[in-house]
């Protein structure tokens, strides 16, 4: 692509083999740090072309841990989910592409502080609902939907984790895909650099079967949100410049 450099596409590839490798140890995670620095490298892969990797990604999560997966929590972030596009959807009809660097912004720094807040809700149908809101709307938008599910399952057992949030994050995917598309946001060149990185979701989900248990999620915490962080406050930035 003429807008694309092959420099670019390598560089994509690994920031979303690093992300889709931390999903698949953690339950979440290729928003929280691919799109951060796919944002960095350019904002065209966001947030259309990492989503669809994302879908691949869930998929092949879903089939690793079903056994563990309780249907009875996921239906109610899923319904959340739904209330959470229609939100998105409207954003997105009215948001210019200066707009849209200003929200991606925001909402990466509103995902950074609700990581660091502390807060320790329970994994009730209440709460997942409004979890299953927050994270579609961010997750259309910006293709970080993790920080307000990975909320309400911080306290619970790693397959769980990673199988209802597998299941939530697929269906949360084809509604946000659903979501942009009717508002413009996917189109040819979104479907061709998802193709140029699709390989990058492959490699980090076959990484993650070898790290599952190895890698040390929590004291790498600290870098992903610095990376998010900087990449929303660049956001800002150049949100606010180019108006």
């Amino acid at each position: 692509m003429d807008d694309i450099s092959l420099l670019q596409i390598a560089l994509a590839n690994l920031a979303i083999l690093a992300g889709a490798c931390l999903q698949g140890v953690a339950g979440y995670g290729i928003g929280t740090l691919s799109a951060p620095l796919l944002f960095l490298i350019s904002p065209l892969f966001l947030p259309g072309p990492l989503i669809l990797n994302a879908v691949i990604l869930t998929v092949l999560m879903l089939i690793r841990n079903r056994a563990a997966m309780q249907v009875r929590e996921v239906r109610y972030t899923i319904a959340g989910g739904l209330a959470g596009t229609v939100l998105a959807w409207l954003t997105l009809m009215v948001l210019s592409p200066k707009g849209f660097e200003l929200i991606f912004g925001i909402l990466i720094l509103a995902g950074v502080a609700l990581s660091i807040g502390g807060l320790k809700p329970a994994l009730t149908p209440r709460n997942s609902v409004y979890a299953g809101a927050a994270s579609t709307y961010m997750g259309t938008i910006t293709a970080v939907g993790g920080p307000p599910i990975a909320l309400i399952y911080q306290n619970e057992r790693g397959p769980l984790v990673r199988a209802n949030m597998s299941a939530f994050f697929l269906v949360a995917s084809f509604l946000s895909l659903s979501a942009l598309l009717l508002s413009g946001y996917l189109g040819i060149r979104e479907l061709t650099l998802f193709a140029l990185t699709f390989p990058g979701v492959l490699a980090g989900f076959w990484l993650s079967g070898l790290l599952v248990n190895r890698l040390p999620f929590e004291g790498l915490r600290p870098l992903i949100l610095a990376i998010a962080a900087i990449a929303g406050v660049a956001a800002l930035v150049r949100g606010l410049l180019s108006l």
